[in-house]
């Protein structure tokens, strides 16, 4: 039984390999919030709290008190209002533009991509299915079953994405949405230049998701790519311990 969140306390309902999720996270860790996890098992759903009517019973669902806020756009940009200090929303309006565009292809584009370099061989699949079964909430006999069959199931989701999306090879595909990420992030350290912005939370999320498989390795053999992470990742962790102290 989930219990009902305190006045001020944020909650994410989340499952661990879920990159929306891994955004919110980023989110959170860039404002230097405070937040508790529950971890939500993606056969049964159960621990969701009761959404309103219309929303999808699907992670992630951030709770900031008694209010339910879900979609992880939805959740950044409430973050932004309601906590405004570490802004993602540059000032200058074309930058904003930009960093809004560069969130709506992450979730259109690279987020769709990176489970076909997970799941997309046997090796893969099964790597996915052993991180699942170790990180998500499952019974004993749904962690043996997703063990053991999980990685059939994940191999052709990924086949799936790629005939969707009409591609054949998800290395491709991500080599193709990075060269996109490195021709925005240019020179600069940041998507929109010198600050943190809404593109960048929703890039270092997704592939934070990735961080257990082969292919992070892979990305960080690009430079540029590679000194961004460790600036994003700097700053989540400086953000984290400012709220560390003043707790």
């Amino acid at each position: 039984m989930v219990r009902a969140p305190m006045a001020d306390t944020l909650t994410l309902y989340q499952f661990a390999l879920c990159p929306f999720c891994h955004k919110v996270r980023a989110g959170l860790e860039l404002k230097g919030l405070a937040y508790e996890v529950v971890e939500v098992n993606p056969m049964t759903k159960k621990e969701l709290p009761a959404l309103p009517a219309g929303a999808p019973n699907k992670v992630p669902v951030l709770a900031h008190g008694t209010k339910l806020v879900f979609d992880s756009t939805t959740i950044l940009a409430y973050l932004d209002a309601q906590f405004p200090t570490h802004s993602f929303t540059p000032t200058d309006p074309v930058a904003a533009a930009k960093s809004t565009e560069i969130e709506a292809w992450v979730d259109d584009e690279l987020i769709a991509a990176l489970p076909t370099v997970i799941y997309g061989t046997w090796r893969e699949a099964i790597k996915a299915a052993q991180v699942t079964a170790r990180t998500s909430n499952f019974g004993f006999f749904h962690n043996v079953g997703v063990r053991a069959g999980g990685s059939l199931i994940m191999h052709q989701i990924a086949k799936r994405i790629l005939k969707k999306h009409g591609r054949e090879d998800g290395h491709a595909w991500v080599a193709a949405s990075l060269d996109r990420f490195e021709s925005w992030l240019g020179e600069q350290d940041f998507v929109t230049g010198p600050a943190m912005a809404l593109g960048d939370v929703a890039v270092h999320g997704a592939l934070t998701c990735v961080a257990e498989f082969p292919v992070h390795a892979e990305i960080m053999k690009r430079p540029r790519v590679a000194a961004w992470s460790q600036r994003m990742t700097t700053l989540r962790a400086a953000t984290r311990a400012a709220n560390n102290a003043e707790a």
